[in-house]
């Protein structure tokens, strides 16, 4: 998930360079959803990690 997250951060990066506005914005949102998700799911495996070790 973590290489979605930079891959839609690369395009949204390129596309505001090249003056497509939206298309950056949409990529840039769905970068910080999808980065967000990552960050949720990291840490309930912790716990769920920590939790199944003892």
């Amino acid at each position: 998930m973590l290489r979605w997250t930079i891959t839609f951060l690369i395009i949204a990066i390129i596309a505001g360079i090249l003056g497509f506005g939206g298309i950056a914005a949409g990529a840039a949102y769905l970068a910080k959803i999808v980065f967000f998700i990552f960050v949720v799911l990291l840490i309930l495996s912790l716990f769920r990690g920590v939790t199944t070790k003892r």
